[in-house]
């Protein structure tokens, strides 16, 4: 789970990051979806909704000042009240050791350690009232974070506010975390969780087939979907998940096809065109359609190759698009539903 914060649905789905913050608060916590009558179909969660933080708490080196992504020089002499403002931000802070000095969640952020904590968002917009009562002495936040008068509040009231460019892309990963730790005073600890990250994305890299059979690439779609809403996406280029499909050993059917946006409607051409031999989508998307026996009567998904052999592969909301220190169990999900078979 990437996590803006905006006044419309519809203006909200015309970005990336928003679509996963989408996922994830509209559906509540992850889980895996049910798959009724896919006997052939690959739908399984791809981690624990667990974090795995460093053995150890790092000791902060503060005061760190620290260039934030919206141009301000941001200097953070405590971390002992923290708030960060997406769940994926909550991902590495908890990753670091620091969960403890954590105070608040943002709705998106949904595994276990953070769960008793208290939501400072309402639907897609950040509370700065809410923020501000606990307190913090380090916010963190997103470039996509919002409403901007929430985001201007907590700064004008003299807190540290630290904003992060989104993550798009598995080479994000590293210089995410770098920026993150460096915020709270721990880039040796980032260091260490950077390379244990990298470790890891390469151990799982390693179980793509090699050779065999025609050699041939599965072609993977994503499928944005939200059956509650009528919302039926094809991901494209630059839709977070052709990075992680093309590291999986697949390739990307949208953005093969042509798609040159994000995201775009699905219509029986596009899915024609793009021809996909598995459908990815959300494990919450697939259930908001009625699993698969649901998304083969969506038009077009039926007659791909997908649809037509039901080979569909699931991955929770939760940490599909969040690019952080759970994107190695992403990618090993990946790689075993989408070579199923093979």
């Amino acid at each position: 789970m990437s996590t803006p914060r905006r006044t419309g649905i519809c203006a909200a789905l015309l970005t990336w990051l928003t679509l996963a913050v989408l996922a994830l608060t509209g559906c509540g916590a992850s889980g895996s979806s049910s798959s009724s009558g896919g006997s052939t179909t690959a739908s399984k969660t791809s981690a624990a909704d667990r974090i795995e933080p460093l053995s150890g708490t790092p000791k902060s080196q503060l005061p760190a000042t620290v260039r934030s992504a919206d141009g301000h020089d941001v200097t953070v002499r405590s971390t002992d009240r923290i708030v960060p403002l997406t769940g994926a931000l909550s991902e590495i802070v908890f990753s670091l050791g620091l969960g403890e000095r954590v105070v608040a969640r943002d709705i998106t952020a949904t595994f276990e350690q953070a769960a008793k904590l208290p939501v400072v968002t309402r639907a897609h917009d950040v509370s700065a009232e809410s923020v501000l009562s606990l307190k913090p002495t380090l916010v963190l936040a997103e470039t996509t974070t919002g409403p901007a008068e929430a985001v201007g509040q907590i700064r004008a009231a003299g807190v540290p506010l630290v904003v992060l460019d989104p993550a798009k892309k598995l080479e994000d990963v590293g210089p995410r975390i770098g920026k993150v730790a460096a915020a709270l005073g721990v880039p040796a600890a980032g260091d260490e969780l950077d390379r244990r990250t990298q470790q890891r994305l390469k151990k799982a890299a390693a179980a793509i087939p090699q050779g065999g059979g025609s050699g041939k690439k599965p072609r993977v779609a994503f499928l944005y979907l939200r059956g509650s809403a009528s919302v039926y996406l094809l991901g494209g280029a630059g839709s977070g998940a052709d990075s992680l499909i093309e590291a999986a050993g697949g390739v990307d059917a949208g953005k093969e096809s042509g798609l040159k946006k994000d995201f775009t409607p699905i219509t029986s051409e596009a899915l024609a065109k793009a021809a996909p031999d598995v459908i990815l989508v959300m494990s919450k998307g697939l259930a908001s359609v009625g699993g698969v026996d649901g998304l083969v009567k969506i038009p077009g998904v039926g007659q791909t190759p997908a649809g037509l052999d039901r080979r569909v592969a699931s991955v929770d909301d939760g940490v599909l698009l969040n690019f952080g220190p759970r994107t190695d169990t992403v990618l090993a999900s990946l790689i075993e539903q989408i070579h199923a078979g093979k």
